[in-house]
């Protein structure tokens, strides 16, 4: 009987092989929550333009909590920061649960993603929310330009991630 690839490679590399394949990291289909989630950003999106005039653009709005002060909006921007950091509390005391998360970077990764993402919405005159939510809605093309780029950037780094690390 001729002898099949797999029967060549010693009994512990082939365990090791096969449970790289199973260590695979899978995320759950969820579309009624996701089509909810997704729902409730571009309503909230829509109110604070309909409120303020302004767009729900995070980075800009948390970046605009430090000084030196624009205009007298502090007390919004607050209540909308204090709302992104309250919404798990919120969670948690209506269900009794927070959502199971895994992060499998340590701090050091997590460090440099973070000082990452924060040049990256400066250098690129705003995040995801406010390129990707907003201004693909006002069918802005530099916000589609930016929201091509944070996608690229998002697949570039989960493939190295997962294939090279």
């Amino acid at each position: 009987m001729p002898a099949t690839a797999q029967s060549l490679v010693p009994a512990d590399a082939q365990e090791s092989l096969s449970t790289r394949r199973i260590a695979m990291i899978t995320t759950p289909f969820t579309p009624m929550t996701s089509l909810l989630g997704g729902a409730l950003i571009g309503l909230s999106a829509v109110l604070l333009m309909w409120a303020t005039g302004r767009i729900a653009g995070v980075s800009g709005i948390a970046a605009r909590l430090f000084p030196p002060y624009e205009d007298n909006e502090f007390a919004g921007r607050l209540a909308f920061v204090a709302g992104l950091v309250a919404a798990p509390v919120l969670v948690l005391l209506v269900t009794g649960s927070l959502p199971a998360q895994t992060i499998a970077a340590g701090p050091a990764v997590l460090i440099v993603a973070g000082l990452l993402t924060g040049f990256g919405s400066v250098w690129g005159s705003g995040c995801t929310s406010g390129h990707g939510v907003c201004g693909l809605s006002r069918l802005s093309v530099r916000s589609l330009v930016a929201t091509m780029t944070f996608m690229a950037a998002g697949m570039a780094t989960v493939f190295v991630m997962r294939h090279w690390s």
